[in-house]
Protein backbone atom coordinates (compact mmCIF):
# COMPACT_ATOMS: atom_id res chain seq x y z
CA UNK A 1 0.00 0.00 0.00
CA UNK A 2 3.08 2.23 0.66
CA UNK A 3 4.95 1.75 -2.18
CA UNK A 4 1.41 2.27 -4.45
CA UNK A 5 0.59 5.41 -2.70
CA UNK A 6 4.31 6.99 -3.37
CA UNK A 7 3.45 5.90 -6.64
CA UNK A 8 0.36 7.68 -6.65
CA UNK A 9 1.18 10.65 -5.52
CA UNK A 10 4.25 11.21 -7.86
CA UNK A 11 2.46 10.67 -10.73
CA UNK A 12 -0.56 12.89 -9.19
CA UNK A 13 1.87 15.54 -8.20
CA UNK A 14 3.02 15.94 -11.95
CA UNK A 15 -0.37 16.10 -13.18
CA UNK A 16 -2.05 17.75 -11.01
CA UNK A 17 -5.15 16.71 -9.07
CA UNK A 18 -8.94 17.77 -8.99
CA UNK A 19 -11.11 17.09 -6.52
CA UNK A 20 -13.64 20.10 -6.19
CA UNK A 21 -13.89 20.68 -2.49
CA UNK A 22 -13.16 24.83 -2.45
CA UNK A 23 -12.79 27.61 -4.84
CA UNK A 24 -15.29 27.97 -7.76
CA UNK A 25 -16.61 24.86 -9.36
CA UNK A 26 -19.20 23.11 -10.98
CA UNK A 27 -22.56 25.34 -10.44
CA UNK A 28 -20.57 28.12 -8.55
CA UNK A 29 -19.95 26.12 -5.79
CA UNK A 30 -16.64 25.91 -3.61
CA UNK A 31 -14.19 23.79 -5.90
CA UNK A 32 -10.18 22.57 -5.14
CA UNK A 33 -7.56 22.42 -7.63
CA UNK A 34 -4.35 21.40 -6.11
CA UNK A 35 -1.27 22.21 -8.39
CA UNK A 36 2.67 20.47 -8.44
CA UNK A 37 3.57 23.65 -6.29
CA UNK A 38 0.98 23.03 -3.96
CA UNK A 39 2.11 19.11 -3.76
CA UNK A 40 4.87 19.89 -1.65
CA UNK A 41 2.99 22.66 0.68
CA UNK A 42 2.13 20.64 3.67
CA UNK A 43 5.91 19.16 4.13
CA UNK A 44 6.80 22.84 4.30
CA UNK A 45 4.07 23.61 6.68
CA UNK A 46 2.18 25.97 4.27
CA UNK A 47 -1.28 26.30 4.68
CA UNK A 48 -3.59 24.31 2.82
CA UNK A 49 -5.49 26.32 -0.16
CA UNK A 50 -8.33 25.71 -2.35
CA UNK A 51 -9.60 23.28 -0.14
CA UNK A 52 -13.36 23.13 1.36
CA UNK A 53 -13.54 21.63 5.28
CA UNK A 54 -16.39 20.46 7.45
CA UNK A 55 -16.93 18.27 10.84
CA UNK A 56 -19.10 15.36 10.41
CA UNK A 57 -21.19 13.64 13.27
CA UNK A 58 -20.21 9.40 13.18
CA UNK A 59 -21.90 6.66 15.63
CA UNK A 60 -18.12 6.42 16.99
CA UNK A 61 -17.88 10.41 17.65
CA UNK A 62 -16.47 13.48 15.27
CA UNK A 63 -14.63 13.02 12.12
CA UNK A 64 -13.22 15.30 8.68
CA UNK A 65 -15.34 15.69 5.63
CA UNK A 66 -14.06 17.34 2.74
CA UNK A 67 -16.67 18.64 -0.03
CA UNK A 68 -16.41 17.57 -2.99
CA UNK A 69 -18.28 17.13 -6.49
CA UNK A 70 -19.01 13.56 -5.17
CA UNK A 71 -20.12 14.74 -2.34
CA UNK A 72 -19.02 15.27 1.05
CA UNK A 73 -15.58 12.42 1.64
CA UNK A 74 -16.12 10.87 4.65
CA UNK A 75 -12.30 11.30 5.52
CA UNK A 76 -12.43 8.85 8.56
CA UNK A 77 -13.54 6.12 6.54
CA UNK A 78 -11.69 6.80 3.67
CA UNK A 79 -8.41 6.36 6.03
CA UNK A 80 -8.97 3.40 7.35
CA UNK A 81 -9.49 1.60 4.23
CA UNK A 82 -6.30 3.26 2.16
CA UNK A 83 -3.93 4.57 5.25
CA UNK A 84 -2.73 7.25 4.02
CA UNK A 85 -1.57 9.23 6.71
CA UNK A 86 -4.33 11.75 5.69
CA UNK A 87 -5.47 13.89 8.91
CA UNK A 88 -8.93 12.70 10.15
CA UNK A 89 -10.00 16.01 12.22
CA UNK A 90 -10.24 19.61 11.79
CA UNK A 91 -7.86 20.06 14.74
CA UNK A 92 -5.28 17.58 13.37
CA UNK A 93 -5.58 19.79 9.87
CA UNK A 94 -4.74 22.98 11.88
CA UNK A 95 -2.32 21.43 14.11
CA UNK A 96 -0.64 20.05 11.28
CA UNK A 97 -0.88 16.57 12.20
CA UNK A 98 -0.85 14.08 9.64
CA UNK A 99 -0.40 15.15 6.13
CA UNK A 100 -3.24 17.48 4.66
CA UNK A 101 -1.93 16.78 0.92
CA UNK A 102 -2.63 12.83 0.91
CA UNK A 103 -6.47 14.04 1.76
CA UNK A 104 -6.42 14.10 -2.42
CA UNK A 105 -4.94 10.34 -2.41
CA UNK A 106 -8.04 9.51 -0.37
CA UNK A 107 -10.82 11.26 -2.54
CA UNK A 108 -9.25 9.47 -5.49
CA UNK A 109 -8.74 6.29 -4.21
CA UNK A 110 -12.27 6.67 -3.07
CA UNK A 111 -13.89 7.77 -6.33
CA UNK A 112 -12.38 4.93 -8.41
CA UNK A 113 -13.60 2.14 -5.30
CA UNK A 114 -15.89 -0.40 -6.25
CA UNK A 115 -17.68 0.43 -3.35
CA UNK A 116 -17.16 4.61 -3.61
CA UNK A 117 -20.54 5.05 -2.83
CA UNK A 118 -19.59 4.39 1.17
CA UNK A 119 -17.17 6.84 0.98
CA UNK A 120 -19.34 9.85 0.08
CA UNK A 121 -22.12 11.54 2.19
CA UNK A 122 -24.39 13.57 -0.26
CA UNK A 123 -24.74 17.29 1.81
CA UNK A 124 -28.44 16.97 2.15
CA UNK A 125 -27.91 13.65 4.36
CA UNK A 126 -25.00 14.84 6.48
CA UNK A 127 -24.79 15.29 10.12
CA UNK A 128 -22.36 18.37 11.22
CA UNK A 129 -20.86 18.64 13.89
CA UNK A 130 -19.14 22.61 14.19
CA UNK A 131 -16.55 23.29 11.51
CA UNK A 132 -13.95 23.30 14.54
CA UNK A 133 -14.30 21.69 17.32
CA UNK A 134 -11.50 22.43 19.70
CA UNK A 135 -10.23 26.19 19.56
CA UNK A 136 -8.46 27.50 22.82
CA UNK A 137 -10.13 30.54 22.47
CA UNK A 138 -13.23 32.03 20.98
CA UNK A 139 -12.83 36.00 20.69
CA UNK A 140 -16.08 37.79 19.83
CA UNK A 141 -16.00 41.57 18.21
CA UNK A 142 -18.70 44.17 19.03
CA UNK A 143 -20.37 46.69 17.18
CA UNK A 144 -18.20 46.21 14.19
CA UNK A 145 -20.35 47.22 11.55
CA UNK A 146 -21.17 51.05 11.03
CA UNK A 147 -25.09 50.62 10.70
CA UNK A 148 -25.57 48.31 13.12
CA UNK A 149 -23.71 50.95 15.59
CA UNK A 150 -26.13 53.63 14.00
CA UNK A 151 -29.13 51.35 14.69
CA UNK A 152 -28.28 50.89 18.69
CA UNK A 153 -27.76 54.40 19.27
CA UNK A 154 -23.59 53.66 20.15
CA UNK A 155 -20.71 55.54 18.64
CA UNK A 156 -18.82 53.85 16.34
CA UNK A 157 -15.93 51.97 18.50
CA UNK A 158 -12.20 54.15 17.86
CA UNK A 159 -11.04 50.49 18.69
CA UNK A 160 -11.93 46.50 18.98
CA UNK A 161 -14.81 45.87 21.73
CA UNK A 162 -13.50 42.35 22.53
CA UNK A 163 -16.04 39.81 24.43
CA UNK A 164 -15.62 35.99 24.36
CA UNK A 165 -17.51 32.75 24.91
CA UNK A 166 -16.29 29.33 25.31
CA UNK A 167 -16.35 26.09 24.10
CA UNK A 168 -19.60 24.90 25.68
CA UNK A 169 -21.20 27.24 23.38
CA UNK A 170 -19.98 25.84 20.24
CA UNK A 171 -23.02 24.58 17.92
CA UNK A 172 -23.14 23.74 14.56
CA UNK A 173 -25.28 23.39 11.42
CA UNK A 174 -28.79 21.86 11.74
CA UNK A 175 -27.94 22.37 15.50
CA UNK A 176 -30.42 23.34 18.24
CA UNK A 177 -30.45 25.98 20.87
CA UNK A 178 -32.68 25.56 23.46
CA UNK A 179 -33.87 28.48 24.86
CA UNK A 180 -36.43 27.06 26.66
CA UNK A 181 -34.14 26.15 29.87
CA UNK A 182 -32.86 29.84 30.07
CA UNK A 183 -33.48 32.41 32.35
CA UNK A 184 -33.92 35.04 29.67
CA UNK A 185 -36.58 36.23 27.12
CA UNK A 186 -34.75 38.89 24.82
CA UNK A 187 -32.93 35.90 22.45
CA UNK A 188 -31.64 37.61 19.46
CA UNK A 189 -29.65 36.53 16.48
CA UNK A 190 -26.46 38.04 14.93
CA UNK A 191 -24.96 36.64 11.75
CA UNK A 192 -21.16 36.98 11.80
CA UNK A 193 -18.20 36.05 9.59
CA UNK A 194 -15.79 33.56 11.39
CA UNK A 195 -11.97 34.04 11.19
CA UNK A 196 -10.27 30.56 11.82
CA UNK A 197 -6.74 30.41 12.82
CA UNK A 198 -3.83 28.48 11.06
CA UNK A 199 -0.92 30.06 12.67
CA UNK A 200 0.47 30.85 16.01
CA UNK A 201 -0.10 35.22 16.15
CA UNK A 202 1.84 37.54 18.55
CA UNK A 203 2.56 41.06 17.88
CA UNK A 204 1.95 40.72 13.96
CA UNK A 205 1.28 43.70 11.92
CA UNK A 206 -1.67 44.59 9.89
CA UNK A 207 0.32 44.31 6.86
CA UNK A 208 1.03 40.56 7.73
CA UNK A 209 -1.61 39.39 9.52
CA UNK A 210 -3.77 37.60 7.03
CA UNK A 211 -0.88 35.41 6.38
CA UNK A 212 -1.92 33.24 9.81
CA UNK A 213 -5.55 33.03 8.99
CA UNK A 214 -6.51 29.46 8.31
CA UNK A 215 -9.84 30.40 6.76
CA UNK A 216 -13.26 31.63 7.01
CA UNK A 217 -16.82 30.29 8.23
CA UNK A 218 -20.49 31.17 8.77
CA UNK A 219 -21.46 31.78 12.25
CA UNK A 220 -24.16 32.88 14.72
CA UNK A 221 -23.29 34.52 18.11
CA UNK A 222 -26.32 33.88 19.00
CA UNK A 223 -27.50 36.42 22.43
CA UNK A 224 -29.58 36.60 25.29
CA UNK A 225 -30.13 40.43 25.07
CA UNK A 226 -31.88 40.81 28.54
CA UNK A 227 -28.82 38.98 30.13
CA UNK A 228 -26.40 40.86 28.05
CA UNK A 229 -27.73 43.94 29.84
CA UNK A 230 -27.63 43.33 33.01
CA UNK A 231 -24.36 44.85 33.61
CA UNK A 232 -21.35 46.69 31.79
CA UNK A 233 -19.98 43.23 30.89
CA UNK A 234 -21.58 41.02 28.03
CA UNK A 235 -20.96 37.86 28.97
CA UNK A 236 -24.06 36.25 30.47
CA UNK A 237 -25.70 36.94 27.38
CA UNK A 238 -23.24 35.80 25.07
CA UNK A 239 -21.71 32.58 26.56
CA UNK A 240 -25.18 30.43 26.47
CA UNK A 241 -24.84 26.69 25.62
CA UNK A 242 -24.81 26.71 22.65
CA UNK A 243 -25.08 30.34 21.79
CA UNK A 244 -22.05 29.86 18.98
CA UNK A 245 -22.82 28.65 16.15
CA UNK A 246 -20.31 27.98 13.07
CA UNK A 247 -19.98 26.06 9.89
CA UNK A 248 -20.94 23.95 8.08
CA UNK A 249 -18.04 24.74 6.02
CA UNK A 250 -14.71 25.91 6.51
CA UNK A 251 -13.40 27.53 3.23
CA UNK A 252 -8.96 27.72 3.59
CA UNK A 253 -8.50 31.61 2.85
CA UNK A 254 -6.93 31.87 -0.37
CA UNK A 255 -10.44 31.48 -1.75
CA UNK A 256 -12.08 34.59 -0.08
CA UNK A 257 -11.72 38.32 0.74
CA UNK A 258 -13.52 38.62 4.59
CA UNK A 259 -13.54 41.88 3.92
CA UNK A 260 -16.44 42.21 1.04
CA UNK A 261 -19.08 39.23 1.25
CA UNK A 262 -22.64 39.41 1.09
CA UNK A 263 -23.96 38.49 4.66
CA UNK A 264 -27.90 37.49 5.59
CA UNK A 265 -29.86 36.34 8.31
CA UNK A 266 -33.77 34.87 8.05
CA UNK A 267 -35.82 34.04 10.67
CA UNK A 268 -38.53 31.18 9.47
CA UNK A 269 -38.24 32.41 6.04
CA UNK A 270 -38.15 36.13 6.26
CA UNK A 271 -34.65 38.54 5.67
CA UNK A 272 -34.07 40.55 8.99
CA UNK A 273 -30.13 41.26 8.27
CA UNK A 274 -28.80 41.80 4.66
CA UNK A 275 -25.35 43.55 4.36
CA UNK A 276 -21.83 43.47 3.19
CA UNK A 277 -18.57 42.73 5.31
CA UNK A 278 -17.54 46.05 3.75
CA UNK A 279 -19.01 47.36 6.50
CA UNK A 280 -17.01 46.50 9.15
CA UNK A 281 -15.11 49.31 11.31
CA UNK A 282 -12.43 47.04 11.84
CA UNK A 283 -11.15 44.63 9.04
CA UNK A 284 -10.18 41.18 9.02
CA UNK A 285 -6.45 41.98 9.11
CA UNK A 286 -6.92 44.97 11.23
CA UNK A 287 -8.62 42.19 13.99
CA UNK A 288 -5.86 40.00 13.69
CA UNK A 289 -3.43 42.02 14.59
CA UNK A 290 -4.78 44.29 17.40
CA UNK A 291 -5.78 40.76 19.06
CA UNK A 292 -2.35 39.31 18.55
CA UNK A 293 -0.88 42.60 20.35
CA UNK A 294 -2.45 41.59 23.55
CA UNK A 295 -3.10 37.39 23.64
CA UNK A 296 -1.45 34.67 21.68
CA UNK A 297 -3.51 33.48 18.91
CA UNK A 298 -2.94 29.71 18.13
CA UNK A 299 -4.69 27.36 15.20
CA UNK A 300 -7.97 26.73 15.24
CA UNK A 301 -8.74 29.64 17.41
CA UNK A 302 -11.51 31.61 16.28
CA UNK A 303 -13.01 34.99 16.05
CA UNK A 304 -16.53 36.20 15.53
CA UNK A 305 -15.92 39.47 13.30
CA UNK A 306 -19.29 41.03 14.35
CA UNK A 307 -22.95 41.59 13.10
CA UNK A 308 -24.36 44.07 10.70
CA UNK A 309 -27.28 45.68 10.98
CA UNK A 310 -30.76 44.16 11.58
CA UNK A 311 -30.73 42.81 14.95
CA UNK A 312 -34.31 42.53 17.06
CA UNK A 313 -32.39 44.75 19.85
CA UNK A 314 -32.38 47.52 17.02
CA UNK A 315 -36.06 47.82 16.30
CA UNK A 316 -38.19 50.35 18.31
CA UNK A 317 -38.94 48.35 21.40
CA UNK A 318 -42.54 48.99 20.42
CA UNK A 319 -41.41 46.45 17.47
CA UNK A 320 -39.20 44.39 19.13
CA UNK A 321 -40.28 40.38 19.05
CA UNK A 322 -37.95 38.58 20.49
CA UNK A 323 -37.19 35.14 19.12
CA UNK A 324 -39.10 32.15 20.94
CA UNK A 325 -39.14 28.16 20.74
CA UNK A 326 -39.79 26.95 17.21
CA UNK A 327 -38.29 29.85 15.54
CA UNK A 328 -36.09 28.23 12.53
CA UNK A 329 -33.26 30.93 11.70
CA UNK A 330 -30.51 30.42 8.55
CA UNK A 331 -27.30 32.36 8.58
CA UNK A 332 -25.70 32.62 5.41
CA UNK A 333 -22.50 34.20 4.33
CA UNK A 334 -21.66 34.62 0.21
CA UNK A 335 -18.86 31.51 -0.47
CA UNK A 336 -18.98 30.05 2.94
CA UNK A 337 -22.44 28.81 2.71
CA UNK A 338 -25.76 28.34 4.70
CA UNK A 339 -25.83 27.82 8.62
CA UNK A 340 -29.00 26.86 9.94
CA UNK A 341 -30.41 25.91 13.27
CA UNK A 342 -33.71 25.83 15.57
CA UNK A 343 -34.97 26.76 19.10
CA UNK A 344 -36.37 24.63 21.37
Amino acid sequence: MKNHRRTFLKGAGLAGVAIAAGGVGRAGRPGIVISTAQAASSQSGELPKGMTFTMLRRADGYGLGVRTERGILDVVAAEKDFAAGAPTTITAVLNGTGDWQNLRFLADRAKASSSSERYFIAEEKATFAPCVTDPEKIVCIGLNYRRHAAETGQPVPKQPILFNKYNSALNCCGGTVVVSREKATQFDYETELVIVMGRTARNVSEADALNYIFGYCTGNDFTARDLQSRSSQWMLGKTLDGAGLIGPWLVTADQVDGDNLKIETHVNGEVRQSSNTSDMVFNCKQLVSYISDYMTLRPGDIIFTGTPEGVIAGYPKEKQVWLKPGDRLVSSIEKLGELHFTLT
